[in-house]
């Protein structure tokens, strides 16, 4: 699975690519929010990934702070487990343009959590996205590449 030569590798992740796979990210979040297959906040994320680990398809962890340690110390461990589970995971850039793909607001009004979404299997049946194999062949590609944690810029639209 991982034996790519060095001309193979070499322009894996181009500008291109890593557009074509911030796109396909885009798509996998759009599809998989109207399905209810979104979980987003650090707290319930954990609850989630405890409950039902085989359920979750991508794990996205999110900041534009680099900061905060508490929240670098929460990601370190849903990175572990995450490996640990073989669950696909994504460090996305531009917390903005992921509040607007994802709506951003609780219906109360309060604002999301977005540092951590999990993204999930439908329970009606298994999901066949072209855009969410995108995203998976990408982090397992990058996985090959001793890149557990690939770095997806959303671009602004």
């Amino acid at each position: 699975m991982c034996n790519m030569t060095f001309e193979e590798t070499g322009g894996d992740h181009s500008s291109d690519r890593m557009e074509t796979v911030a796109i396909a990210l885009e798509e996998v979040l759009s599809s998989a929010l109207p399905q209810g297959c979104i979980t987003a906040g650090v707290y319930e994320a954990a609850k989630s990934l405890n409950a039902d680990p085989d359920n979750v398809v991508l794990c996205l962890l999110a900041t534009d702070d680099e900061e905060d340690v508490a929240l670098q110390i929460h990601f370190t461990l849903i990175q572990a487990f995450c490996c640990e589970n073989d669950i696909n995971i994504l460090r996305v850039s531009n917390m903005r343009r992921l509040a607007e793909i994802l709506g951003g607001v609780k219906p109360g009004g309060e604002p999301m959590d977005l540092h951590c979404v999990l993204v999930t299997n439908p329970q009606s049946s298994l999901w066949k996205d072209p855009a969410l194999s995108k995203v998976t062949r990408f982090c397992s590609e990058s996985r090959c590449l001793d890149q557990w944690v690939p770095v997806i810029n959303l671009p602004d639209r």
